[in-house]
């Protein structure tokens, strides 16, 4: 299996300046991409993660305004076409996705359901 050059997830200027902004404070960081994921869980059935990672062999990837967003082959299937944003608003601030699949999200926006196939 190879790599895909594939734009599955966006991310705002601002979502990636808070990740570059993130990962020159880890030293841990240097070289590495950001991982959007799905995992079973959450009050939803699904829920999103999102970690920083080496690119996989089987990752679908793209470059966002410098930072690599890395997605494996399973959660491609949903969140294609999710764009992921940053706010710094004092009252619900932080990173939101945008997902285009999800049929429902949870209020804690960490959480989803998909229309059934």
């Amino acid at each position: 299996m190879t790599d895909v050059a594939e734009t599955v997830v966006n991310l705002t200027e601002s979502a990636a300046n808070e990740i570059k902004a993130k990962l020159a404070a880890d030293p841990e960081g240097a070289g590495k991409g950001l991982r959007i994921y799905v995992e079973q869980g959450g009050c939803s059935g699904l829920q999103y993660g999102m970690t920083f990672d080496q690119k996989r062999d089987g990752d679908y990837s793209a470059t966002c305004f410098g930072i690599a967003v890395l997605v494996d082959a399973f959660s491609a299937d949903y969140v294609r076409g999710t764009v992921v944003d940053f706010s710094e608003a004092l009252t619900g601030g932080g990173f939101k996705i945008a997902n285009p699949n999800a049929a429902q999200s949870c209020g804690c926006g960490k959480s989803f359901t998909t229309a059934p196939h």
